[in-house]
């Protein structure tokens, strides 16, 4: 009986933890990737014998939408511009931090931090103003210099680089107490043998503190890739995918066609397509690091 007991014990443990991911995860995923096979509407919500069942034709008319392709475009700029930006900054802040010494830089940390738990939607309305062409901040310190106004939010190209400016500077600080936190668990020791040994600072962050913290390099990487494919919030309120859907992202594209076009059939294929692809960047990432892994051993 009491061996019995500890074998449904681990079981016992993590079954609240199951029980939430098959009911708010799994079981939606299922549910949707059905409605993706399906002409599903607000009128089928209504009348469930208005609902058909057309096979792949969602996925066909998803992957040939001409507003489809543009969001790839933009999430994909958005993805390699912002992420490797995020990575670097976020790490680049949590060194200075680590090793600064005075307390200005835990003001530092407070000030890079807040921003991570601010509501993204106030930010971006705060922002909005910051980026106005006629009475934004942004534009009057550059006619303080006697520059011209820079069309933040009314170019589309410019408009891509205002929504990652605003999101690298958001995203930066969960990053960065992730990374202070690897930071912190590196032992004291490695530098002082440096030290002995007449390294300098530079070179003993990337002799010594990078190499060690290629895991959490690597977690922040995934995890903020992912974040970036899901890019949603910031063009939604600050420019609604506009210019030209220029800033249109693909987590817009199905917002838009689900909720304000109530196209959820064809929403839900273009979900999916944004769900396989993230698996397979992120398999490909992990198979780039266990690769590195076994190049180090």
């Amino acid at each position: 009986m009491m061996k019995k007991q500890g074998i449904l014990a681990p079981f016992l443990f993590i079954f609240p933890a199951l029980t939430l991911l098959l009911l708010f995860s799994i079981i939606p995923i299922i549910v949707a990737l059905i409605i993706s096979f399906t002409d599903l509407s607000l009128a089928g919500l209504a009348d469930w014998s208005r609902v058909h069942f057309i096979g792949w034709n969602n996925y066909k008319s998803v992957l040939t939408d001409t507003v489809f392709a543009k969001a790839i475009g933009n999430t994909l700029f958005y993805v390699i511009i912002g992420v490797p930006l995020v990575v670097a900054f976020s790490l680049a802040i949590a060194i200075m931090i680590n090793f600064g010494r005075s307390a200005f830089f835990k003001l530092i940390r407070l000030v890079f931090y807040t921003p991570s738990i601010t509501n993204t939607v106030a930010i971006a309305v705060v922002w909005s103003y910051l980026y106005n062409p006629s009475i934004g901040l942004f534009n009057f310190i550059l006619a303080k210099f006697h520059m011209g106004p820079v069309p933040w939010l009314q170019d589309p190209t410019m408009a891509k680089i205002s929504l990652i400016i605003l999101a690298i500077w958001k995203a930066i600080g969960i990053n960065m107490i992730i990374f202070l936190a690897a930071l912190q668990g590196i032992p004291k020791e490695y530098y002082e043998a440096a030290e002995i040994d007449g390294a300098n600072r530079w070179k003993q962050i990337t002799k010594i503190t990078i190499p060690l913290m290629s895991f959490s390099i690597f977690f922040v990487s995934v995890t903020t890739l992912i974040g970036w494919f899901q890019f949603f919030e910031e063009p939604l309120v600050m420019t609604k995918g506009g210019p030209l859907d220029g800033t249109t992202s693909v987590a817009l594209f199905i917002y838009r066609n689900g909720f304000q076009y109530s196209k959820f059939g064809y929403a839900a294929a273009g979900s999916f397509i944004l769900f396989i692809s993230i698996i397979i960047v992120t398999a490909i990432q992990f198979k780039i690091q266990n690769r590195h892994e076994k190049q180090g051993m």
